[in-house]
């Protein structure tokens, strides 16, 4: 691989991770950039959550390179501290606030990107209370401010998750699986809104409905063993005989 430029976001360069012999991630390399958004899919035991864990400082790899923002070492940084650089990940299940209403959500989360959300006296002018209605407007849960969370619909609560993140001020966005258990007429919205969000940020997709992935119209990664084994379109993916093979045809 080349140098990184300017237009990426997050550069991974022969990342592996070996947990006693066995390779979690095997010489993983590729790109991901700015305002943009990339799906990342592959059977199980491909490397999708270890790829993550990387990222966010949960997991230490052996070897490569991990580079954000063109000379940020994020190896060097444990998970608070990525959080504060704007990298965000979202879990399968919806972690948010069940007694707390939506808005309180949004704004627990805009406190812990101020690293002040563990103060019990805070002070309600460091938050940007216009720009948590926008979150909440972009989110459609506009009709749903000061509903308690848990009250919420599942896919209701996924997209209040992924508001959370935005009210972080999250640059980068990684979701896990973020349609599991959603209808269909969810899983339409998710894939709009998650369109929207990456126009402004970049977004990580780690999913295995490959219906969803088409409906997101975004480059595709295939992992398998650990390593990169296709990239591309859903459309030219799907008349990939190895990826086929590996994945697809299951």
């Amino acid at each position: 691989m080349t140098g990184i430029t300017k237009k990426e976001l997050l550069y991974i360069d022969g990342i592996t991770v070996d947990f006693d012999g066995f390779k979690a991630l095997n010489s993983l390399s590729f790109i991901i950039y700015y305002k943009s958004m990339q799906a990342i899919v592959g059977p199980n035991g491909a490397g999708k959550t270890t790829f993550m864990d990387i990222i966010t400082g949960r997991t230490r790899p052996t070897s490569g390179k991990l580079v954000y923002k063109e000379s940020i070492n994020l190896l060097k940084y444990d998970e608070a501290a990525i959080v504060g650089l704007g990298i965000a990940r979202k879990f399968q299940r919806p972690s948010i606030f069940p007694d707390q209403s939506v808005f309180e959500n949004l704004k627990l989360a805009a406190f812990r990107k101020k690293n002040i959300i563990n103060s019990f006296f805070y002070n309600q002018k460091n938050l940007d209370n216009e720009f948590l209605m926008h979150v909440i407007d972009q989110i459609g849960l506009d009709k749903f401010i000061y509903q308690k969370a848990g009250l919420l619909s599942h896919g209701q609560k996924q997209w209040l998750e992924i508001g959370m993140l935005l009210a972080q001020e999250a640059e980068l966005l990684m979701l896990d699986e973020p349609v599991a258990g959603m209808t269909d007429e969810e899983r339409v919205r998710t894939s709009e809104l998650l369109k929207v969000i990456s126009k402004e940020k970049t977004v990580i997709v780690i999913e295995h409905d490959m219906d969803f992935v088409e409906s997101l119209n975004c480059p595709v990664t295939v992992l398998n063993d650990g390593s990169v084994l296709a990239e591309g379109t859903m459309e030219a993916l799907k008349q990939n005989k190895e990826v086929i093979d590996v994945y697809l045809g299951r």
